[in-house]
């Protein structure tokens, strides 16, 4: 585990407190939930988000996706194109969505005053976690994350498409990656698989050095990037 700032450890505690709420079942946050065909899924979202580079993909793809789906091929499995690191959520997921051309428009006016002021930042990986529905890569981050979504969140209420994201804290973000969904019960050796792959992941930073807004379904499939912005440029 990296040295952790005062930053990183209210990030921490907020990731142990989700987890303490799923073993309470008393999840109080938003939630994808699941379906049969996540890939051709019609509910959309309206989200900003970050796409990583290859040597991130290859990491993921060999030291976690590969080994769980060798297990349990059943569930879906994110490909590489498909994974990204949530920046800011605007709308969740809706059929029909919850957000029109217009919101859009005002959405990406929003971001156009708030983005181009930030530089790269990093977030640091450390663990997988088990929710009811999916399996995510966790990581604190500078406090740059929790500025640009508390900046955003005003620009949006003052353009009037506020996110309607429902978070456990209103304060202190992460950095989440989704990387498999159920659609089906998982079995014992397969959270046995995910408990022993976290133990060994080793610790890494990633810098996060673009944003893209765009509209897309839980898996990033049917997707329309609106516009990409380059961090610090």
């Amino acid at each position: 585990m990296f040295d952790q700032t005062d930053h990183q450890k209210h990030q921490l505690k907020v990731i142990d407190d989700i987890e303490q709420s799923l073993l309470k079942n008393q999840q109080s946050f938003s939630v994808v939930t699941p379906v049969d065909d996540f890939f051709n899924d019609p509910r959309m979202a309206l989200t900003a988000v970050h796409f990583p580079k290859i040597s991130f993909l290859k990491k993921i793809r060999e030291e976690v996706l590969e080994p769980l789906k060798n297990i349990s091929p059943e569930h879906f499995y994110y490909p590489d194109e498909f994974i990204h690191m949530t920046v800011k959520n605007i709308k969740t997921i809706s059929d029909p969505p919850e957000f029109s051309d217009q919101d859009i428009e005002k959405v990406e006016q929003a971001f156009e005053q708030v983005i181009p002021k930030y530089k790269p930042f990093k977030a640091y990986y450390y663990r997988l976690f088990l929710f009811k529905h999916n399996l995510a890569l966790m990581g604190t981050t500078d406090p740059d994350l929790d500025n640009i979504i508390l900046e955003l969140d005003k620009s949006l209420n003052k353009v009037g498409v506020p996110d309607n994201k429902v978070y456990l804290n209103n304060k202190y973000f992460f950095s989440n990656v989704t990387l498999i969904r159920f659609n089906k019960p998982i079995t014992a050796e397969f959270k046995e698989k995910v408990a022993e792959l976290s133990k060994k992941l080793k610790p890494f930073s990633y810098k996060i050095d673009s944003v893209t807004l765009l509209t897309c379904n839980a898996v990033m499939n049917k997707r329309t990037n609106i516009k990409t912005w380059e961090l610090g440029s």
